[in-house]
Order: C-alpha cells, then structure tokens, then sequence
C-alpha cells in the first residue's frame, strides 16, 4: 500500500507540472489578439497579400515563420528604410517581388503588429461554426450533451469493472491469508463469459438503464434541434462578400436592406442598388484585366454590357438568391419595430459598440462574414428570453410617447381610436 501511495503522488507532481506549464504555454501563445489582428490585416494588407498563396506579396503564413518576430516588426513598420539601411535579410525579402515595393505602415504600434502575427499563425477562424454555436450554447441542446451521457456511461462502465477486479483480487487476499485453499477458476470463452455476465440481474439491469438513457437522450436532442438551423449557409448563385462590403468598405446595412428600418422585411436589395457602384467598380486589376466574374453575373442578370454601357430588357433574368433566414409562416417579426423603436434597448442589452449595427444583436458580426450564414437560433425560446431580459428604454422615444399620451386619454375618458395607436400602419394587416 505505501508504494502504491508513492506512485500516486509523484503520478500527481508530474500531472500538476504538465497542466500548469500547458496552461502558461496556452496563455502565452493567447496574449495577443488574433481577432483584433484579422481586422487590421483586411483593412491593410490583404490588397497584396495572402495567408496561404501569394499575390502581389509571398503567402505569409509560409514565410511569417521563417522570420523572427524583432526582424517582422522592423519590416511591417518601415520596410522601405529597412532596405535603405542595408539590412541583408530586408534586401533578401525584397527580392521576392522587385516591382513591388512593401508599404510603410509607421502608424501601426508594435502590439498591433503583433496581433497581426498573430492572426497569420493561427490562420482564418471557421465561420459557421463557431460564432454560432456560442451563440446557441446556453439555449439549445447540442450534441455535446450527447457525448457526455455516452462518456459518463463508458466511465462508468470502466469504474465498475475495475472496482470488480479489486474486490475480487481483494477478496482472494483475504482468504489466502485465512488458508483457504483457492481453486483457479478455468479460462472461459468469450462466449460462455457474455452469457455468464447477461444472467447477471445487477449487470442487465444497467445495461438496460444505459441503454434506455442514451437512446433517450438522442430522441429528445434530435426533437429539440428539429428546425434549428443554426450556422446554415447555404451556397449562393453570386459569391458576396459581406465582409468585403460592410467590413472592409464599411457601407452601412441600411444602403442595401433599407426595408429593414421602413418595413416588416429587410428586403433584399435590387441588382440597380449594386449598380450604383460596380458600373464603374470592375475589379479587373486582381482578375488580369478582365471583369470580376462574380460583378459579371450582374451584369448578365441586367443584360447590361459593360463595353457599350447599355442595357438590353430582353436578356434580363432574376437572381435566384437562397433564403437564409427564414421563419415559420405562423410567426409575425417586424424588422423596423424592433431596429427603429427598440434599438437602444437592444443595443445595451446585447452591448453594442456605438459603430456597430443594431443588425448584429440578432444577424451576427455580419462584417466577418465572407458569406452569409445564420447566427442566431432564431427559436421562440430564444425570442421570448430576449424580450423577458431586455430593458425598454421609453425615454424620448415617440413610439412609447405616443402610447403613454393614448392611455392618459383612456384615464380622463377621453375619445381613442384605433389610428392613434397605429391601426393605419400598412404592417398591421398586409403581412
């Protein structure tokens, strides 16, 4: 027992060593922000480079990690004074591209350099999956629920075989040191040692209360998931980026969804709102001089031809875009009810930053996003948890003005109408 006890406590050291010196690797390796990195990086390098093929410049995620950290922030800050000093591993970088000079950034810190390198070495974060399931996990069942049943009963399983073979080993202990003679039981098959543990009572009984609870517990996780279509991204004809043109070119939601702030539906923006800017926006540098294949597609759809700069009516054809988001057709949601009237009181309790959208509380950082994908549950639970949570704020807001004045009218008798409370808003009965 004492050297069973000394095994132990060193098995302990050595695991308390590995854990603590994992968690100081982890934190190390965590201190700078990768996030915040991705965001400069989109914003300044990504018109020459690449994290995993090259472009204008090398892909960085080859050559970030030949290069030491004190030599990246150096170049990234002023590589064009680097060279002019005569540093041999700035003149040798250069050489990569020689009629690409690398841009000075003097204004980035080191810490956002950092952050950058940081972003690079752990390379773009998955989009669906991610950002969606936080934002379900403390709402929905997931699978992980799942593998916990299954694993408590595997370890279970495990506890009770080994706590079998100590009692037994126990027990033969015992009995030799009593002088009872013990007889060695003969080696069984397989088959005869199954069908000695299922006429077992205790053994059939949990292995039945297993049984009945995995086969519980997935019946009732497929039924609640049902519907939930959390991190659905569907493939569209046209590949939009919403991270290029509300991230990077910071056009703001209501340029395109202005349904959203006016009508019960965000409306999806018709192909002349595109227009507005690619009849001149081409991006034929980045495609050997020919027209982006995807602005193509709209030109295609408008039987627009870009040469001539005219439109023929009879090649148009509508984009058969995918819905996203989509709710049951017994479910009313008005869009501009919750942007316009509730918009404070959704932005503090969702902890909004005053430059971003009062869309991202339910749509999600929809400036990340290259393609779309839904990122809220979008289940009554989750609608009805929001609206118990969130706080109204009626002060100054015309909307609740208008119905504190209605029920002063109520309480001094006064004439009431349907009309003054809304009832000739379009919203309450044209769905």
């Amino acid at each position: 027992m004492r050297n069973i006890s000394l095994i132990i406590r060193r098995v302990w050291k050595s695991a308390f060593m590995v854990t603590a010196l994992s968690v100081l690797i982890v934190s190390g390796t965590q201190a700078q922000d990768a996030a915040a990195g991705r965001t400069i990086f989109k914003e300044k390098c990504t018109s020459c480079h690449a994290l995993d093929r090259d472009l204008i410049g090398p892909a960085l995620q080859t050559v970030v990690p030949t290069k030491s950290e004190a030599f990246l922030l150096k170049w990234i800050n002023n590589a064009p004074a680097l060279i002019a000093s005569g540093d041999k591993e700035a003149i040798e970088a250069s050489k990569f591209n020689p009629s690409a000079e690398m841009t000075a950034f003097p204004t980035l810190k080191p810490e956002d350099i950092k952050n950058i390198l940081a972003y690079i070495k752990a390379g773009e974060p998955k989009k669906a999956g991610d950002a969606a399931a936080g934002a379900g996990a403390s709402e929905e069942v997931s699978d992980f629920s799942l593998a916990g049943v299954v694993a408590v009963i595997l370890i279970s399983i495990a506890v009770l075989v080994i706590l079998g073979r100590a009692i037994k080993m126990l027990e033969r202990l015992i009995l030799q040191k009593q002088g009872v003679v013990i007889v060695e039981e003969e080696n069984l098959s397989m088959a005869a040692g199954v069908n000695r543990l299922f006429k077992n009572k205790k053994f059939v009984f949990f292995f039945i209360l297993c049984l009945v609870i995995s086969l519980g517990s997935w019946g009732w996780m497929g039924m609640w998931n049902t519907g939930v279509n959390t991190g659905y991204q569907p493939t569209q004809p046209i590949k939009f980026s919403h991270e290029l043109h509300a991230g990077t070119n910071q056009i703001d939601c209501q340029y395109c969804h202005a349904g959203a702030f006016e009508s019960r539906n965000a409306t999806i923006p018709s192909l002349n709102v595109c227009m507005n800017c690619h009849k001149s926006v081409q991006a034929r540098d980045s495609h050997d001089g020919n027209i982006s294949p995807e602005i193509q597609k709209i030109y295609n759809a408008l039987g627009y031809d870009a040469d001539k700069m005219t439109y023929d009516k009879s090649k148009e054809k509508p984009i058969e875009w995918v819905q996203v988001h989509n709710l049951p057709d017994f479910a009313y949601f008005n869009h501009s009810q919750h942007v316009v009237v509730a918009e404070e009181a959704i932005r503090k309790e969702k902890g909004l930053k005053p430059n971003e959208p009062v869309c991202f509380a339910c749509h999600g950082p929809v400036n990340t996003m290259e393609e779309i994908y839904q990122y809220s549950p979008l289940t009554m639970k989750w609608c009805i948890n929001c609206h118990k949570d969130t706080k109204l704020e009626v002060k100054d807001n015309a909307f609740y003005t208008k119905i504190i004045a209605a029920h002063e009218k109520i309480k001094k008798g006064e004439k009431m109408t349907p009309a003054a409370l809304g009832g000739l808003e379009c919203g309450k009965c044209h769905y």
